[in-house]
Parts: structure tokens; C-alpha cells; sequence
């Protein structure tokens, strides 16, 4: 039942793309809208429990989720970046093997083993997000590619944090601090760039706060959850399910059907996910 919880979490995730299309702000802006939003709408339940908790944490497990969302900050910086620089499809490639590094520094920090067969269902996942990716086939460049890796690097050390934060703090103190830091790391970015949050339109404000509720609060504090209960590779994998749905809601927003290479990659991201799911312990 909380691998289903997560992957849901996906569906409001894989939203992000479709909400994106509808605007003409810059991506980092809308990034620092979602993260605004999610701060404000959190603080009455912070409030109202949170503080407590707060209290009873140690100065250690603040300063890790500090550290937590300054990563999920460079994440969003480096990924949009990386667009600027090299293909779409080189990107998300680069970006998707965060699964690898979450699998990897799970086993090394956090003595989280991986069998045979859940190393298996990672590769044959991550595989599927490279066909799907392959239906985007346009020039890339070296420095782009760079930015992207240390996207996947920055998310993979996120949620590995997380992995270890959701064992001693609940899911809202932990996400009120981490978007609250992002929040300040992309407007910083956002502000290097160029990238003014103002002046600012209704149209692009409603979309950052779709982009909150369903991408962040239904999609992002959902992994947060779910890292309590189960690996941080099988959260991470799961997460490449994101295009899949993406191109599903597309279908019935957009009219836009799938290509050969999207339904190919995204068979073989399915099926990846199910075992793992089955496998239970991965």
C-alpha cells in the first residue's frame, strides 16, 4: 500500500510538465513560486505541532535538513540550467541517474542492501527513461551535460537525507525547512540569472500554486513520506515513472500521442517498477 502511496505521488509529480506548458515565466521562477506557496500553505500545520518538534530536535538533524534543502535547491538550479546548454533528452538522462546514486550511497551510508534482482529492475528502469529520452534527439553540449549530473548528484543526496531525517522527524517539520531553503537557492539562482519573481502575473502565480499543491505537496512531500517506510532506491526509482504519466496526461490534455520510443521506454519502466514492487524488499 505505500509503494502504491508513492507512486501516486509520481502522478501528481509527472503534472509539472503539463502546468509548465501553460506559462511564460522563467523556469527557476516558477521553481521559487512552488517552493513560496508550499512554505506558506505548511506553516498552519507547523504550527500547530511542528514548533514542538523543533524543540526536541538536536542541532545535528536541523543542520541535515539545511543541508537537505540546499541540494534540492542546486537540483532545480543545475537542471534548468543544463536545458539552456544541451538536448532535453540529454538532460533527463543525466538527471535519472540519480537512481544510481541513491542506490549506491544507500548501500555505503545508510547499510541499505540491494539484491540481484532489485540492481536488475533499476537498470532495466533506468533503461526505459533512455529510450523515452532517445525521442528527443537534438545537440547537446558538454557543459550542459555537467550541469545535469550535478542535478542528479544534488537530488541523489536529498533523498538520501531524507531516507535518514524520516527516521526521527515527522514529514512536515522536515519539508517545511527543506523548501523554505530551496525556496532561498533558487531565488538566488533565479536573480543570478537575471530572472526577476516580479513583476508577476495571475496566470503564472495560479500556475505556481498548481505546481505546489500537486507537484510538491502531492508529489515531492509524498517521496518525503514514503522515505520512512521504504529505500530511498525504490523512491528514486519510482520516480522515473514521472514521464510515463506525463505522456498519459497528455494524451487527454493536449491530444498529443505518444511516440514509438515513449511507449517502448515506457513498457520497460513499468515492468522494472511492478518487480520491484513485488520483490518487496528490492
Amino acid at each position: 500500500m505505500k509503494k502504491l502511496i508513492i507512486i501516486l505521488g509520481v502522478v501528481g509529480a509527472s503534472l509539472s510538465a503539463i502546468l509548465v506548458r501553460y506559462s511564460d515565466a522563467p523556469s527557476t521562477v516558477l521553481v521559487f513560486y512552488r517552493m513560496f506557496f508550499a512554505v506558506v500553505l505548511l506553516l498552519p500545520a507547523l504550527l500547530k505541532g511542528g514548533i514542538k518538534e523543533y524543540k526536541n530536535t538536536g542541532f545535528k538533524n536541523i543542520f541535515l535538513c539545511i543541508i537537505s534543502g540546499l541540494f534540492l535547491g542546486l537540483h532545480f538550479s543545475f537542471y534548468f540550467e543544463s536545458l539552456k546548454h544541451t538536448s532535453i533528452s540529454s538532460s533527463v538522462v543525466l538527471v535519472d541517474t540519480e537512481v544510481f546514486f541513491v542506490a549506491l550511497g544507500g548501500m555505503l551510508f545508510l547499510k541499505e542492501r540491494l539484491s540481484k534482482i532489485g540492481w536488475l529492475c533499476i537498470a532495466l528502469t533506468f533503461a526505459g527513461s533512455v529510450v523515452v529520452a532517445l525521442g528527443d534527439m537534438s545537440g547537446g553540449g558538454l557543459y550542459g551535460d555537467i550541469l545535469a549530473l550535478a542535478g542528479a548528484v544534488c537530488v541523489g543526496i536529498y533523498t538520501l537525507i531524507g531516507r535518514k531525517m524520516r527516521k526521527v522527524m515527522s514529514t512536515t517539520p522536515y519539508t517545511w525547512i527543506v523548501y523554505l531553503v530551496a525556496a532561498v537557492v533558487v531565488l538566488t539562482a533565479s536573480f543570478a540569472s537575471k530572472n526577476y519573481i516580479i513583476p508577476v502575473s495571475g496566470k503564472n502565480l495560479l500556475i505556481g500554486l498548481g505546481l505546489t499543491v500537486f507537484c510538491t505537496l502531492l508529489g515531492h512531500s509524498i517521496f518525503s513520506w514514503g522515505l520512512k517506510y521504504e529505500k530511498a532506491a525504490f523512491v528514486s526509482t519510482a520516480k522515473l515513472l514521472e514521464p510515463v504519466f506525463a505522456s498519459i496526461i497528455g494524451i487527454f490534455v493536449f491530444s498529443e500521442l505518444p511516440t514509438v520510443t515513449t511507449i517502448i521506454g515506457g513498457v520497460l519502466i513499468i515492468i522494472g517498477i511492478v518487480i520491484l514492487c513485488m520483490r518487496g524488499n528490492g
